[in-house]
């Protein structure tokens, strides 16, 4: 037997704010229809994107361009502030010099909300987990067209790492 498979009803809307996943401000995005009338819609979250509403654009545009620049300046202001800052971390270590943990996002991200900072860990840009001890810049993405380096030194078992007299 042949299942012939129906297309599920989609609309096009505006959207009216930046909606993770979605899309920003002035988007004309196409959804499908049960989400933007039972979700997007009511919650004015979008509107749809008839003639009249479509004349609406440039004021949505407008006050998009106005958020990105603030996003962007509180981003650049965020990326001096984080420069500034040094994270010391502690690897136990065995017999050998073998390390028993490593350093990871999630370590990084609570070293900085102790000092005051708080980041989503996911914007920390770290390949694999650090396992070794000295110093090292991690790169944090704070915006498209921003990241910061913050510099990070590991020490095993409480001794210095070799370069940790040059601060």
């Amino acid at each position: 037997m042949n299942n012939p498979t129906f297309p599920m009803a989609t609309t096009e809307v505006i959207l009216r704010e930046k909606i993770d996943g979605l899309g920003s401000e002035a988007d004309v995005v196409t959804v499908k229809a049960g989400y933007a009338r039972n979700y997007l819609i009511p919650e004015a979250k979008a509107f749809e994107a008839n003639k009249a509403n479509l004349k609406h654009l440039e004021s949505l545009n407008a006050k998009r361009a106005q958020r990105e620049a603030e996003e962007l300046d509180q981003a650049k202001n965020f990326a001096a502030k984080l420069g500034k800052m040094n994270l010391s971390f502690t690897l136990e270590t065995g017999q050998g010099g073998k390390a028993f943990g490593s350093v990871t996002t999630i370590d990084i991200q609570k070293e900085l909300a102790d000092k005051g900072v708080d980041i989503d860990r996911h914007t920390i840009q770290l390949s694999n987990p650090i396992k070794t001890s000295g110093k090292q810049e991690i790169e944090i993405k704070l915006h498209p067209e921003v990241s910061a380096n913050i510099k990070i030194d590991v020490k095993a078992d409480g001794t210095d790492s070799d370069s940790a007299d040059s601060e």
